[in-house]
């Protein structure tokens, strides 16, 4: 397995150093598969790469039926923490896991330039 680019580690760096972010990963929007990730210990990588697939795909159809285009920041809030993707025009989605409290407007930002970075 080749290492990833250098430029996805900074993608994380700038989701991660958020205080209340507990971990962030890439994911290949197409299949829901790791493509590098910085998350703390306990936190399972694959589930919530799955997790986040899944959902863009599935809010991703739903959003083009409605005739709203596509999707561009999704916030999963639950009772012990949140799930945070943006997605990019490479088909990554940049994911974050977040404790309940976490500023989500700057998480937001930083998915945001950190998806520019993978773009």
């Amino acid at each position: 397995m080749s290492a990833a680019p250098a430029g996805y580690g900074q993608a994380l760096d700038l989701v991660t150093r958020v205080r209340g972010v507990r971990g962030a990963m890439l994911v290949s929007a197409d299949d829901g598969i790791v493509v590098a990730e910085q998350l703390m210990e306990g936190i399972k990588g694959a589930a919530v790469a799955a997790l986040a697939g899944s959902v863009a795909s599935r809010l991703g159809r739903a959003l083009e039926a409605a005739g709203l285009g596509a999707g561009v920041f999704w916030h999963l809030q639950a009772e012990q923490g949140a799930l945070l993707v943006v997605g990019a025009p490479s088909g990554i989605l940049v994911v974050a896991v977040a404790e309940p409290d976490v500023n989500v407007g700057l998480v937001r930002l930083e998915l945001l330039r950190a998806a520019e970075v993978v773009a």
